[in-house]
């Protein structure tokens, strides 16, 4: 039944995170409801044994109708690839408590700028010359993915809003960019992990289907439904960030 359980959270998390991340909003709270008295590291670990191959998939989705600047995007998902490993590497030596209780503050300004730019991500207008752009996105891959490396809640959704406020991305392209840096990300935390004896193979390969799954059924909304219904997810999401996060510092 616990497998069962965490299979079902780890299709719902691919659906969502495939649109506008935040899957592991859903995955990584449900293993540790389930399994309360493993290893953090463990879960987390095992999380990211699933979240890659959906991130992977979803990734192909998006390449195939949306235009993806591999120019830029290379050796940004190189450097989101070291920003995470060297994150990851430091979540084992000191923990990250004292992001917990900014995160909240951070993400309601985001909700609140995103809901009241109401043409924010509505128009894919890149503002970026493209050798300003390759260095924008090698910084914004270095950086957050440092961040999903150490601690992670929000990331997907934070990719998604530096592309939209900062690139002139619309919700859709920024969605396709993003989830390709959350696989170099991914793939360095779970190589650290997995190096640490981190991860539970035995739940990953029905989690990593299911994600793929829900993944798939995700990205085809999101390519159905165009960057209105993206954004409308983002902002779904990022409230129930909020409230987990805000929950996770204040009331935990």
């Amino acid at each position: 039944m616990d497998v069962v359980l965490v299979t079902l959270a780890s299709l719902f998390a691919g659906f969502v995170d495939a649109i506008v991340g935040g899957g592991g909003l859903i995955l990584v709270p449900a293993l540790f409801a389930v399994y309360p008295s493993t290893a953090p590291a463990t879960l987390l670990g095992s999380n990211k044994s699933a979240s890659i191959w959906g991130s992977i998939f979803a990734s192909a989705q998006y390449s195939r109708r949306v235009k993806l600047r591999f120019a830029a995007l290379l050796p940004a998902l190189l450097m989101a690839f070291i920003g995470s490993f060297l994150g990851a590497w430091l979540v084992t030596i000191i923990a990250p408590d004292f992001l917990r209780k900014s995160l909240p503050f951070l993400l309601f300004a985001i909700l609140l700028y995103t809901f009241a730019k109401k043409e924010l991500g509505h128009h894919h207008a890149p503002r970026l010359q493209a050798s300003h752009e390759v260095w924008a996105i090698c910084t914004i891959g270095l950086v957050l993915g440092f961040y999903d490396g150490f601690f992670g809640p929000g990331t997907g959704s934070f990719l998604v809003f530096v592309f939209v406020r900062f690139l002139g991305y619309d919700f859709l392209n920024a969605s396709a960019n993003a989830k390709l840096i959350n696989v170099a990300t991914n793939l360095a935390a779970l190589i650290l992990f997995s190096l640490k004896g981190h991860v539970w193979w035995h739940l990953a390969l029905p989690m990593a289907l299911a994600n793929i799954v829900g993944s798939l059924l995700g990205t085809r909304l999101a390519l159905k439904h165009g960057t209105g219904f993206v954004r409308v997810m983002f902002l779904l999401v990022v409230s129930a960030l909020i409230c987990k996060t805000s929950y996770d510092a204040f009331f935990k």
